[in-house]
């Protein structure tokens, strides 16, 4: 496997969610370039390997992407097995088919593994189908962030009858709540927004589309999150009640027990 680059998915920050086929690649690995949003704990399958922090975060000091790709092929014109190991899917907002493209241009042999996105995820850890029958028949994936600061067409995201799930949206809220209200989306369509998916520390808020910013900004929404949009997300917002039901009963039981 020398002299080749991989493009990683770590998945979303659950080591466990890392794919056999990743893991395989990492234990071939001469150079590991890791990304900042990528569990460290799975540095453990790839202990030999020299591993260079390439990370690149919104708002945040970020490694140039011109030099990312220059470093790959350094590291593989020397012979290098070289892993790009990137957060969720490299083809899901990831740059990896961009970058593919870059090396094989360059006559660099290289493959692409697949990893679990955040929107999947953080939705399944709230008990989130993103389709499910008859009520969500398909789900679109959109950021709010793009390079060109062009605009969606939230009109035809609003009416499209599917799942929206919006990456990079934390700093958009407001505008992405207007676009869709201002498409015809209905204001009382159910939000879960999720932040740090599949992680110990994963958190998530239930809204609706008309007070989805205001109980962001009380529940103090930072990135990484995700935003799942429509019917699918009352799910989770029930599912949180009944387990704030839980520990309440449970509690009391507690209470109970020990005054007895």
């Amino acid at each position: 496997m020398n002299a080749k680059v991989w493009l990683v998915g770590a998945g979303p920050g659950d080591p466990e969610l890392l794919t056999l086929k990743a893991v395989r690649a990492l234990r071939s690995a001469d150079v590991v370039m890791i990304d900042s949003l990528v569990n460290p704990a799975v540095l453990e399958h790839c202990p030999t390997a020299n591993v260079i922090g390439v990370g690149k975060r919104g708002g945040c000091r970020s490694t140039p992407q011109a030099f990312i790709q220059r470093l790959m092929l350094r590291y593989a014109r020397q012979g290098k097995c070289v892993v790009r190991l990137k957060g969720g899917d490299p083809c899901i907002f990831g740059r990896g088919s961009e970058e593919a493209d870059w090396l094989r241009e360059r006559s660099i042999e290289v493959e692409l593994v697949n990893g679990i996105t955040a929107g999947l995820a953080g939705a399944t850890h709230c008990d989130i189908p993103l389709t499910l029958r008859g009520v969500a028949r398909g789900v679109t994936l959109v950021t709010a962030h793009t390079e060109d600061d062009s605009a969606l067409n939230w009109q035809a995201l609003a009416q499209s009858g599917t799942t929206l799930v919006v990456y990079m949206g934390v700093a958009k809220l407001e505008d992405v709540r207007r676009a869709l209200l201002a498409g015809g989306m209905a204001a009382s369509t159910p939000v879960a927004m999720i932040e740090n998916a599949s992680l110990p520390q994963q958190r998530a808020c239930y809204s609706d589309l008309t007070g989805m910013y205001d109980a962001a900004v009380g529940f103090a929404l930072k990135a990484p999150a995700v935003l799942v949009i429509g019917d699918v997300a009352a799910r989770g917002a029930s599912q949180e009640v009944f387990s704030q039901d839980q520990r309440a009963m449970a509690l009391a039981l507690e209470r109970a027990r020990m005054q007895g």
